[in-house]
């Protein structure tokens, strides 16, 4: 099947699943932590599945490709810290956290794929 849209793309599909969960967990956080932790994690975990879709549509141009790549890969890695401050300040429990973190790791590996041969996804 030819990918069209970043729709497609399997790991777009899965940072946005986890994005989404990511925002589920983060309605559980006090109050207090708005405008900090849950921003941020929402705002990271977001990002990811953004700048993926920047990059499908720069992927005509290696370096700009590579350079959204590498930001979704940063707020993928971003968003882990998050849950590990979650985690720490015992919003979440340990298994949600170790889950998510897996799951952000697997989107880490997909992204580090695309990234080391780009050009698999030149139009």
């Amino acid at each position: 099947m030819r990918i069209t849209t970043h729709q497609q793309l399997n790991v777009y599909c899965e940072s946005f699943g986890a994005g989404m969960e990511i925002f589920t967990v983060s309605k559980t956080f006090p109050k207090e932590e708005l405008y900090s932790l849950t921003d941020q994690i929402r705002r990271s975990s977001r990002s990811v599945s953004g700048n993926i879709a920047e990059a499908w549509r720069k992927r005509r141009y290696e370096k700009a490709f590579i350079a959204k790549l590498s930001d979704a890969e940063g707020e993928a890695a971003e968003t882990q810290v998050w849950l590990e401050y979650a985690l720490a300040c015992h919003y979440i429990q340990k298994e949600t956290a170790d889950a998510l973190t897996e799951r952000y790791n697997k989107i880490i590996g997909m992204i580090v794929t695309m990234i080391r041969f780009p050009e698999k996804w030149k139009v």
